[in-house]
């Protein structure tokens, strides 16, 4: 068992040569689209770790998921290589819903703000604010 605080350091470590070495891309066809690994979760022993990924477009989600999966054990060399740890956790790659929801609600929200923005230009007169014909 390591102490919380470790936990985390290892966590970030993770994270970011995860996500250094899929941003070098691998050669895999089924992964496609940009793909960023969003958070890492570790066990209390650090034998297994989860590593949260979101792919964009998310038509691409379970595809890449596959990929992934199957080049695990190169991603694992390659990471280890990068942050010598003494035992390097089994990674897991798991899709991030959370992420896909919070783009979902900030899309609906920015729909909900064009159209009461629009609502609200037309509700409003400025006075001064005539055309010439308006004028004429």
């Amino acid at each position: 068992m390591i102490g919380e605080r470790r936990k985390k350091q290892i966590e970030s470590i993770l994270l970011r040569a995860l996500q250094e070495r899929l941003a070098r891309g691998l050669s895999d066809p089924r992964i496609r689209g940009l793909v960023t690994v969003t958070r890492v979760e570790t066990g209390n022993d650090m034998k297994r770790a989860k590593a949260f990924v979101s792919v964009m477009p998310s038509e691409h989600a379970e595809l890449t998921l596959h990929g992934l999966r199957a080049a695990t054990k190169k991603i694992r060399r390659d990471v280890a290589d990068k942050i010598h740890l003494k035992d390097m956790p089994a990674i897991d790659f798991v899709y991030d819903e959370g992420l896909k929801q919070q783009m979902e609600v900030m899309s609906l929200l920015t729909k909900d703000k064009i159209e009461r923005g629009g609502e609200r230009r037309a509700d409003r007169s400025i006075p001064g604010d005539e055309s010439e014909e308006e004028k004429g």
